[in-house]
């Protein structure tokens, strides 16, 4: 009786634990998309913030990652009225190129008729030149009768390059204006004119007053023109002339120091903003219909 009961139970064949086959389902998560990244470094990612806390630390990061081969300047910023990176040593060397023209501009005005700037050479003949210039400062200022195009054409102009030899240098607007109005007062009406001529009351204000409007509109044109390049209708002659028209006195001083070649440099290293599109079906066996279709944009900046 006990080995027939044996017997029963060993004919039994119980399945053990790892015979037991437990069907999971396949479970596959879907894979978030690709999406293709561009990061250009060009000039300076910095927000307009006349504070300027974070100038220094961003300038120099992106100096870092190749963006200026020198160092930077306000034309490497967006633009603000207030923000200051003054370089003294491009000041001094402006200076004195506006005290060489103011030279050459005095010998030629020496030369023209005596009705074109109302200097009597005669009389100026008569009297030393160190003490016409001190009776001259004595009695002005004065408003004088010169011409039209004197008082109200070249003067704001030559302010206009005043201003600019301190705006490219760094300065702010109201720097830019201290220095023109310092050059035209004291190195012109009271300086170098004064020797032949009492100083102009009306010279004194526009020269400086209106010179200073004009020289910012003039930075804001050369910021444009840099920023395409030295280019104007795809002409970089046309650039050239416009940009010395703007800013004569850092223009000539730039040929030399390599500074047009540096910002033509950078505008032609740095890549073009360019959008793409396309689209198209894909066939996958694995999916319900079997097909998917999409369509993808792509913008590089």
């Amino acid at each position: 009786m006990i080995s027939a009961v044996y017997l029963a139970a060993g004919a039994v064949s119980l399945p053990t634990l790892t015979e037991i086959s437990i069907p999971t389902p396949s479970i596959s998560l879907p894979q978030a998309p690709k999406v293709p990244q561009t990061l250009v470094l060009h000039r300076a990612s910095i927000t307009n913030d006349d504070a300027g806390a974070d100038d220094t630390t961003e300038a120099t990061s992106a100096a870092t990652e190749g963006c200026w081969s020198k160092k930077p300047s306000l034309y490497d910023y967006p633009y603000s009225p207030t923000r200051s990176m003054r370089d003294w040593n491009r000041l001094w060397a402006n200076t004195a190129v506006l005290m060489g023209g103011g030279l050459t501009a005095l010998g030629i005005l020496e030369l023209l008729p005596q009705e074109s700037t109302a200097w009597n050479s005669h009389e100026n003949g008569k009297t030393p030149l160190f003490k016409r210039w001190l009776r001259h400062v004595k009695e002005g200022p004065v408003w004088d009768g010169d011409k039209f195009i004197f008082n109200f054409v070249l003067h704001p102009y030559a302010g206009a390059a005043y201003y600019m030899s301190a705006r490219s240098c760094g300065f702010n607007y109201w720097g830019s204006f201290v220095y023109c109005f310092c050059i035209s007062t004291f190195f012109w009406e009271y300086g170098f004119e004064a020797f032949n001529e009492i100083p102009s009351a009306q010279d004194i204000v526009v020269t400086s007053v209106v010179g200073s409007i004009m020289g910012e509109a003039f930075y804001h044109a050369k910021r444009h023109i840099m920023a395409n390049g030295y280019r104007i209708f795809g002409s970089r002659a046309l650039g050239y002339v416009a940009a010395f028209f703007c800013d004569p006195v850092n223009e000539v001083l730039g040929y030399f120091r390599g500074d047009q070649h540096r910002a033509i440099r950078r505008f032609d290293g740095a890549p073009r903003s360019m959008a793409s599109a396309s689209g198209g079906f894909v066939f996958n066996p694995t999916s319900r219909t079997g097909m998917r279709y999409g369509l993808t944009l792509t913008y590089s900046f």
